[in-house]
């Protein structure tokens, strides 16, 4: 009876053991987002709430203001993992 030839070609196997992630999170890093988001957010309304002479008399430019933090809090954001 014929015999079979065992097939000896290494086959890859991924390792088990991929440990840790490579870093936690910053400890600033969910504060910051929270406050600037908070931030924005109650500027605009602070603006909407007084006819909008506060919190600074620039007209429209305080509704630039307030999303600009709720950009800047999202952007942070980014880096959570």
């Amino acid at each position: 009876m014929a015999v079979s030839k065992k097939r000896d070609k290494d086959v890859y196997k991924a390792p088990r053991n991929l440990g840790k992630p490579q870093s936690d999170n910053p400890k600033w890093l969910v504060p910051t987002a929270v406050s600037l988001l908070i931030f924005g957010l109650a500027w605009i309304v602070v603006y909407y709430i007084t006819a909008a002479n506060y919190p600074l008399p620039i007209g429209n430019y305080n509704l630039l203001i307030g999303f600009v933090f709720l950009g800047g809090g999202m952007v942070v954001l980014t880096r959570w993992k």
